[in-house]
């Protein structure tokens, strides 16, 4: 099987920034509507919005990321974690997209030093302002 690596990391690339920002959709959605809290709602919609300019300042196009992607052939489309359906209550949501979210980011810090490093230092940043934002949230819901 042959590999081609500069493919493979934007496929890395796109399915890292994809889970990020799926994960912050998740608690902004539920600190929107549950617990309705404005404050987070702002600091959360930023680092959404963030991830993709730091993805763009590496110089990937949307357009890059959308070709490297091949969603119905990922190896890893139909594995399943028992405990990815197991939720009893809001906060297991929020954790859940936190850890998400924060594995995510670094998977696109430690990718994109190949790329460009001040784009890593970006994405270990917004890391620890979503580990920060995941305290304030989690401990306040």
């Amino acid at each position: 099987m042959a590999v081609n690596p500069e493919k493979n990391i934007f496929s890395i690339i796109d399915a890292n920034v994809n889970r990020a920002k799926e994960g912050l959709r998740v608690i902004e959605d539920v600190v929107r509507f549950i617990y309705k809290n404005k404050k987070f709602l702002g600091k959360i919609k930023n680092i959404r919005h963030k991830i993709d300019n730091v993805t763009y300042d590496m110089g990937t196009s949307y357009k890059t990321l959308l070709y490297n992607r091949n969603s119905l052939s990922d190896t890893g489309r139909k594995i399943k974690n028992k405990g990815e359906f197991k939720r009893e209550k809001f906060t297991d949501i929020l954790v859940s997209n936190f850890k998400r979210t924060e594995e995510s980011l670094r998977v696109l810090e430690e990718v994109s030093k190949i790329l460009n490093k001040k784009c890593a230092m970006e994405f270990k940043d917004l890391r620890y302002r979503v580990y920060e934002l995941e305290k304030q949230i989690v401990l306040n819901a």
